[in-house]
This record gives structure tokens, C-alpha cells and sequence, in this order.
């Protein structure tokens, strides 16, 4: 009896997570709103901008989207894997990954993402190089690596894990 009561407890603490995705929820409008200001600016500045500022604008927007589809894929994914499943019956344009990633396929798509924003933030020190101290460079370069190693071993790791290395 005990024993049962604890289990049900155990399970319905998993809507503790709720809240969590519901906050990356308004994560999404914090970043919707930094966009617009980006935007607004990198717009009112286009006639005086040189190409690498108008570059540095556009990767700015590029990275501030792929935070936001990171966002919803944490968000979906982990919602469906660890709280609930959605209904998706009557969304007609339900995308098909949304409710199929396990959580190895939500690790590995977290990290590949993490991996693409860090090389926008390598990517955008080195379009303004002179303006970049070597420090923080190296620093870009130091951590852009890690998360490169660390996606890759994350992905072997899950592979073999799996059963499925070649023997």
C-alpha cells in the first residue's frame, strides 16, 4: 500500500516539468523581442553599414533563431518524453519530428545546436577579427572545440550504448 502510494506520488511529479516548458515558452518572447530590436536596428542601419556589419547583423538574426528553434525542440521534446503525450490529432500541420524524438535523438539535436550557435558567435568574432582580442579568440575557438569533441563523443557514446558499433 505504501509502497503504491509512493509510486503514484513519484509519477505525477513529473507535472513539475510543466512549468519549466511553459518558462522556455516566454523564453521564445524574450527572444521574439530582442529580434524585433535587432532587427530595427540592423534595418535603420543598412544604408551606412559596411559588409561585414550587414554580416554580422544577418548572423546575428541567424543565431538568435536557431536559440529560439532549440527552445522548441527542448520544449516539445522534453515535454512529450518526460511529462505527457500531445494530442496532435487536430494539428494539420504537426511537424513530423515533434513527438518521434526519444531522448538521445533530443540530446544529440541540443548538441548539434549548441555546436551551430557557438560557430555563428566564432563566426561573427571573426568577421570583426581586428576589433577581437586574441584572448577571447582563443577562448571562442577553445569552446567552440569542446563542443564539437563533446557532441561527437555524446554521440558515440549513445551509439555504443545502442548495440550498434562496428565490430
Amino acid at each position: 500500500m505504501i509502497e503504491q502510494v509512493f509510486e503514484r506520488v513519484l509519477f505525477a511529479c513529473r507535472w513539475l516539468l510543466a512549468p519549466f516548458y511553459a518558462a522556455l515558452g516566454i523564453g521564445i518572447v524574450v527572444l521574439l523581442i530582442k529580434l524585433l530590436q535587432e532587427l530595427a536596428h540592423f534595418v535603420l542601419h543598412m544604408w551606412s553599414a559596411t559588409e561585414s556589419q550587414i554580416i554580422l547583423g544577418v548572423l546575428t538574426l541567424v543565431d538568435l533563431s536557431f536559440t529560439a528553434s532549440l527552445l522548441i525542440i527542448v520544449m516539445f521534446s522534453g515535454y512529450e518524453n518526460f511529462v505527457s503525450k500531445i494530442d496532435h490529432t487536430d494539428h494539420k500541420d504537426w511537424p513530423e519530428w515533434m513527438g518521434t524524438i526519444d531522448f538521445t535523438g533530443l540530446k544529440l539535436k541540443l548538441m548539434s545546436s549548441i555546436v551551430a550557435i557557438s560557430a555563428i558567435s566564432l563566426l561573427k568574432a571573426f568577421m570583426d577579427i581586428k576589433a577581437t582580442p586574441d584572448r577571447e579568440l582563443y577562448w571562442l575557438v577553445g569552446l567552440h572545440m569542446v563542443f564539437v569533441v563533446s557532441g561527437i563523443l555524446m554521440a558515440l557514446t549513445d551509439r555504443i550504448a545502442a548495440g550498434h558499433h562496428d565490430k
